[in-house]
């Protein structure tokens, strides 16, 4: 395929277009911009190289003089959604500056349903991606420990996020696809819980059961999932 590299390559260290010729039509940017609205729309799925060609009027061919490979418009797209972090001054107190990274980074997946699949190291180089991680160490930086357990620490936090959203994710659209309402099958499935446990085969199930049986507070799973990481650190 034109414009394909035949080595493993960085996209951030590959000219905006390839060869010589006129000045070009699109900025990466543009064609990113592209694929991330069919990605909110349709889900990452349905990004393609002609679909983002058909959303920008030019040829699919085209697009490969600025974007050699599907994965390095992942990788664009990916910079894309991670230019939307605000990066305040932090505020002295590391836990409190890294959960309200958390958060933002929680809201953005949520406004982007596909962009928990592309959380990967292997999408870790873009220039949006590395201010995201420069600022998360700099709210690091009166704790005594080396970068290493600094970025595992980061990298950890990311996780938590990233699984936690995924789920949330997955349960909304299973959810939307059945022809019965959440609560409907969360009524059928308690009952059914209820029955197993009264067979007295599970009694440290009954006893948790008997103690706390009010609904799960999913916002409080969640802070406290990214407290006790926190915690964690430096033991």
């Amino acid at each position: 395929m034109v414009g394909r590299p035949a080595v493993p390559e960085v996209i951030w260290a590959r000219p905006e277009r390839a060869g010589r010729g006129p000045r070009p039509a699109f900025s990466r940017a543009d064609i990113a911009a592209a694929a991330v609205r069919i990605a909110d729309a349709e889900g990452l799925d349905a990004v393609s190289m002609r679909k983002v060609a058909a959303e920008l009027g030019c040829g699919t061919m085209s697009l490969y003089n600025y974007v050699p490979r599907k994965e390095d418009l992942y990788e664009l797209m990916l910079d894309v959604v991670s230019g939307g972090y605000e990066f305040p001054e932090p505020s002295g107190d590391w836990r409190a500056d890294l959960i309200a990274l958390a958060q933002q980074a929680r809201a953005m997946m949520h406004r982007h349903t596909w962009a928990p699949r592309l959380m990967s190291p292997v999408y870790g180089f873009s220039p949006n991606v590395l201010r995201y991680l420069e600022y998360a160490l700099s709210c690091l930086d009166g704790v005594d420990a080396r970068f290493g357990e600094k970025m595992e620490l980061i990298a950890m936090v990311n996780g938590v996020v990233t699984t936690y959203v995924a789920n949330e994710i997955a349960t909304a659209e299973r959810s939307r696809s059945l022809p019965w309402s959440e609560e409907q099958e969360h009524a059928v499935r308690t009952n059914y819980l209820i029955s197993q446990i009264a067979t007295g085969k599970y009694p440290r199930m009954a006893a948790g059961f008997a103690e706390d049986s009010g609904p799960i507070d999913l916002e409080g799973v969640f802070d406290r999932a990214l407290h006790r990481v926190l915690d964690s650190f430096g033991r």
